[in-house]
């Protein structure tokens, strides 16, 4: 009887410590920059990105998050010229479920990869300068308006649409502690035949 019990205790002692060590519901935050590529990239500039996810670690080297990112690039000179505005944005909220694998979860240098899709909203703006009155206040004359220049938005569409994104990154830090990670993505929206590509490149910490 006591070596069935010894030997039960030596099976599953590692499987115990080994879930332990990996904590299970794990997270990530972080901002970068967003560079379009293709034919998106021929009409729209650099511009940034803030991203946020949570998600689940079924083992060491495989997990999924829940990930959510806004993304804000300019339109291109270029192209507000030929259409005849004075400024305009592209900005994209997503929110995707990613599948990520850990190539080596158990160093202090994590590679991973990871990859999936999900819901798109992108909006784009085109704004003229213009001028817009808001209220001063003055002890004697009471409230005046006072003009102020500003951009006011003329043109503005909005579409809801699927996509998918597929990336690898590297995080440095402690084995299962906290760990600063660079990640580069290339997210694709299915928006018709000018779909919209670009690569979101982000630095934050995962843990």
């Amino acid at each position: 009887m006591k070596y069935l019990v010894a030997c039960s205790v030596l099976i599953i002692a590692p499987a115990l410590l080994t879930a332990q060590e990996t904590p299970r519901v794990s997270f990530s935050g972080g901002a970068g920059f967003s560079m379009p590529v293709g034919n998106t990239g021929r009409n729209v500039d650099t511009g940034w990105n803030i991203r946020g996810g949570v998600g689940y670690n079924f083992s060491s080297y495989i997990g999924a998050m829940l990930n959510v990112g806004y993304d804000s690039m300019g339109i291109s000179s270029t192209v507000l010229n030929n259409l005849g505005y004075g400024g305009g944005s592209l900005t994209v909220f997503s929110a995707t479920i990613d599948p990520i694998v850990h190539l080596t979860p158990k160093k202090n240098i994590d590679v991973y990869i990871t990859g999936g899709g999900g819901f798109f909203r992108q909006n784009q703006d085109f704004t003229q300068p213009g001028v817009s009155v808001v209220s001063g206040f003055n002890p004697f004359f009471g409230f005046y308006p006072v003009p102020v220049a500003t951009n006011i938005v003329v043109a503005q569409y909005s579409v809801n649409k699927p996509g998918i994104d597929i990336g690898a990154g590297v995080a440095f830090g402690k084995k299962w502690g906290g760990k600063f990670f660079a990640e580069a993505r290339y997210d694709h929206i299915y928006t018709g035949n000018y779909h919209t590509d670009y690569l979101p490149i982000t630095f934050g910490f995962r843990r």
